[in-house]
């Protein structure tokens, strides 16, 4: 099974961005799923594939009522929309207040993701857009069932460091506070930097030292590139070839990396579509 959370801490660091990214060149199937409690932004930035807009109301405001019932994981395909571009995608709520229809869901929800992967009719792995966390953000209930928790950040001095004590309260909520084994427990903390690609590698090796030496049990597992022009394109802002841009190219080795380490570990090989840039959205 795999299903891949990707959060922040505060400020605006991308992490829509950095999910319909890795969702579109992901190599298996994957399934972009906005759980963001705050509310999702593809329906206001996001053709559909038929080249009108998403449906608001189908996605994460309507699978609400069929969780209350109980969820098998092929139902989630029945609240999903197709991008213009071709990746599926759950909508996110409208707005924060929506987040009180899920309460209680969450792990009923995080289940259906991470299980989606072993369905036998449409299988694929959930990246899914949790947005900004705190301790009372309800979607981290889902984090127990995910296979990686990637926490996004930009590379300024007080986003490391909110990055920093973002993982160890991460690693003490799911964990135990067992650090020194926290590299070798499910799910595995990461951080994904959003950088400059000339300076990356320095950053890498600086903050994983911050990481390690403050026992937060994460580590840097990847590097996305700063590049507006390509998060334009992604958001259908911009025209220009997508798949030459920086950020695309940055993606595919950040999700190259991830199965190189990982992906032995995630089930069975999933079929069907992906791999392709696809138009989405940027935070």
């Amino acid at each position: 099974m795999a299903l891949i959370a990707l959060a922040a801490d505060k400020g605006s660091p991308g992490v829509t961005t950095a999910a319909v990214a890795l969702a579109a060149v992901w190599p298996r199937r994957a399934l972009l799923a906005e759980t963001d409690p705050a509310g999702g932004d593809l329906v206001y930035r996001s053709a559909a594939a038929h080249g009108g807009p998403l449906n608001p109301n189908t996605g994460m405001l309507s699978i609400a009522a069929t969780a209350r019932r109980g969820l098998v994981p092929d139902q989630l395909w029945d609240h999903v929309q197709p991008l213009s571009g071709g990746l599926e995608v759950l909508v996110g709520l409208g707005n924060a207040e929506q987040a009180a229809g899920l309460a209680g869901l969450w792990p009923t929800l995080g289940r259906a993701f991470a299980h989606l992967a072993d369905s036998p009719n449409a299988p694929a792995d959930v990246i899914a857009d949790c947005g900004r966390v705190a301790g009372d953000t309800p979607a981290v209930e889902m984090f127990s069932q995910a296979a990686l928790v990637l926490l996004i950040s930009r590379t300024e001095p007080e986003a490391i460091a909110r990055v920093r004590d973002r993982a160890a309260a991460l690693t003490a909520r799911l964990h135990g506070g067992s650090r020194g084994a926290a590299s070798l427990a499910t799910p595995l903390i990461g951080v994904i930097l959003i950088a400059d690609p000339g300076d990356s590698a320095k950053l890498v090796h600086q903050v994983n030292d911050m990481l390690v030496a403050a026992q937060t049990g994460a580590r840097v597992v990847g590097t996305l590139a700063d590049d507006p022009s390509g998060a334009d394109q992604l958001a259908g802002r911009r025209r220009g070839r997508l798949d030459k841009s920086l950020l695309i190219r940055s993606a595919r080795k950040v999700t190259a990396d991830l199965y190189q380490q990982f992906g032995a570990a995630w089930a069975v090989p999933v079929g069907g579509p992906g791999g392709q840039p696809t138009a989405g959205a940027g935070r």
